[in-house]
């Protein structure tokens, strides 16, 4: 695919990074503890479980996630308690033979645990939730410095089929730079290892726009990363956020790469894995074409949570974990990010829960047709006007409106019955979403500040 690099600067607006619902929505006060058990013990949807691991040894100063970080094996241990004692009452308040369709593990380093720990965890889980699907997607992030024999022989049985191993970039100027080092052949025998036991899916993160990172660096990490046979990759846009993470005002922004550069790195890494067999999911994803996520795309039946694109829509989202983020199809809830009080909470016989947000009927109409845009590059307009009642043409009008710029420029066609992203237009799926969020339209020319989506 060939970007005119001057179109792509003009439409790639500052703005927020979509992932499961607009950023921009913000938690309210008035959605209780009450609340959200309310909608766990009245669910009746497919599960998907996300349960967060939260402890590092050390930082990477590029992650935006939230982590503690610590040496103490005691922390670990501890904090295994506290999740059974977690899933406990979770099991009071929810329907625990729902079947679960999607379980994750995420952090963190999940592998920072041991074999020992991780099997008491999963088994615990397993327990608590019997009716896993047998055709559940289970997954699994891994700090490749911190994975072993062991711990693989519990993925496998447990049925783990999907896993995603941080690389960023193996260039060991910016490994030293983003506190990461992580040779190759570290990543190689790691990658080799779940292969030996049987993962037919693997995951590889990349991020471009880290310091010192050149466009003959970048080419020289996917020509290694090539090897490796990934099933799908992720190339992110290094997020630069030192006002909310600490851990990245230690960059030299000087070393940063430039945006002409940064655009060089994204236009050479769709061409070469597009012509190594590669094809696009939206802007940051990637995936061999036999990958049953096309499959989806082509029935317009593609989701996207916060575990990344799936096939498995539809289901509840339950955050199990400190910071841990739940989902369900009219709301949000997250549990606290603060180690003492989570423990508080549990010690009390309560959920974690520190904050969420009940959608309004137009939160919902509005989630739904950007989720359809985000995951599937189109919307039919017809199936919209049935699922949702509404007549689409009328509902959003402005958004439609404001989509003129990119209609204008070929990266989007209307017609009567469908909104249809073009090829190109899928690099930009993030703008050409936003006309659609009213709560982008409610900040703009505010002081909230988002990441780029560029």
């Amino acid at each position: 695919m060939s970007i005119d690099l001057e179109q792509y600067s003009k439409y790639s607006k500052p703005g927020p990074r979509y992932t499961s619902y607009p950023t921009a929505l913000e938690f309210k006060d008035d959605f209780t503890y009450d609340n959200y058990i309310n909608y766990l013990e009245s669910g009746d949807e497919k599960l998907s479980l996300y349960v967060h691991l939260p402890f590092c040894r050390s930082a990477c100063y590029f992650c935006g996630c939230n982590v503690v970080f610590t040496s103490k094996e005691g922390k670990l241990s501890q904090y295994v308690e506290y999740l059974k004692k977690e899933i406990d009452i979770l099991a009071e308040h929810i329907d625990t033979s729902r079947e679960v369709i999607q379980f994750h593990f995420g952090g963190g380093t999940p592998t920072y645990y041991s074999a020992l720990e991780l099997d008491e965890i999963v088994t615990y889980i397993k327990s608590a939730f019997p009716n896993f699907s047998s055709e559940a997607e289970i997954s699994v992030e891994i700090d490749p410095r911190f994975f072993n024999e062991e711990q693989m022989k519990v993925f496998q049985k447990h049925g783990f089929n999907r896993i995603s191993f941080g690389v960023q970039d193996f260039d060991a100027k910016v490994q030293e730079a983003v506190h990461r080092e992580q040779p190759y052949d570290l990543t190689k025998a790691a990658v080799d290892l779940a292969r030996e036991y049987g993962i037919n899916s693997i995951n590889t993160d990349l991020i471009y726009g880290l310091p010192y990172q050149t466009l003959d660096g970048f080419k020289k990490t996917l020509e290694q990363i090539l090897t490796l046979n990934p099933d799908r990759l992720a190339v992110f846009n290094y997020a630069h956020v030192p006002w909310l993470k600490k851990t990245m005002r230690k960059f030299d922004e000087t070393t940063m790469p430039s945006p002409a550069t940064k655009l060089a790195i994204f236009q050479y890494t769709i061409d070469f894995l597009t012509d190594n067999g590669y094809k696009m999911i939206g802007m940051d994803h990637f995936a061999k074409p036999e990958d049953e996520l096309f499959a989806a795309i082509e029935k317009g039946e593609l989701h996207r949570n916060f575990q990344g694109y799936t096939t498995k829509g539809g289901a509840n989202l339950v955050g199990i974990g400190l910071t841990s983020i739940g989902e369900g199809a009219r709301y949000y809830a997250q549990n606290t990010k603060d180690m003492k009080l989570y423990e508080a909470a549990i010690e009390s016989g309560k959920l974690p829960f520190e904050r969420g947000v009940e959608l309004s009927e137009d939160d919902y109409i509005r989630k739904h047709v950007i989720m359809e845009l985000m995951a599937n590059f189109s919307i039919d307009i017809k199936r919209v006007e049935s699922e949702l009642g509404i007549n689409f043409n009328e509902y959003f009008a402005d958004a439609i409106e404001d989509l003129s710029e990119f209609i204008d420029a070929g990266l989007v066609t209307l017609s009567e019955d469908k909104i249809k992203v073009s090829e190109t237009g899928t690099l930009l799926i993030r703008n050409i979403a936003m006309p659609f969020d009213a709560y982008m339209q409610k900040y703009a020319g505010s002081k909230k500040s988002f990441s780029k989506t560029v």
